[in-house]
């Protein structure tokens, strides 16, 4: 009997320590890169925006989490005359515990000027 509340206890505890973490995201041009008429000002440029809900309340939505991951990653740059953001990619990870999750959104670019 003592092995078995052991057993029960040991199982309780990794359950509520335990999490779920998923990742996905998508890749967006912006502009058309098809001539050689530009040249990279930057790369890999990024901004994030983290969200956590507390039993499935709270936190910002998926559109305000992206604008505002976006307007973090555009902070330090502003964007010219003939400049553009290209390649763009926008990625996800939801992490979930037994009574709280978190969503993250990292939303990526490269500037390009055009000639």
């Amino acid at each position: 009997m003592k092995n078995l509340v052991r057993l029960s206890i040991l199982a309780l505890l990794i359950a509520v320590l335990s999490s779920c973490a998923i990742h996905s995201g998508n890749m967006n041009n912006s502009a058309s890169l098809g001539e050689a008429n530009f040249k990279y000002i930057e790369t890999n440029i990024y901004g994030s925006a983290k969200t956590v809900k507390v039993f499935g309340i709270g936190g910002a939505g998926k559109y305000a989490l992206v604008h505002m991951a976006k307007v973090n990653m555009l902070d330090g740059y502003e964007l010219k005359s003939n400049q553009a953001l290209v390649n763009i990619t926008v990625n996800w990870k939801k992490t979930t515990f037994i009574l709280a999750s978190t969503t993250k959104c990292v939303v990526t670019a490269d500037i390009v000027e055009f000639r």
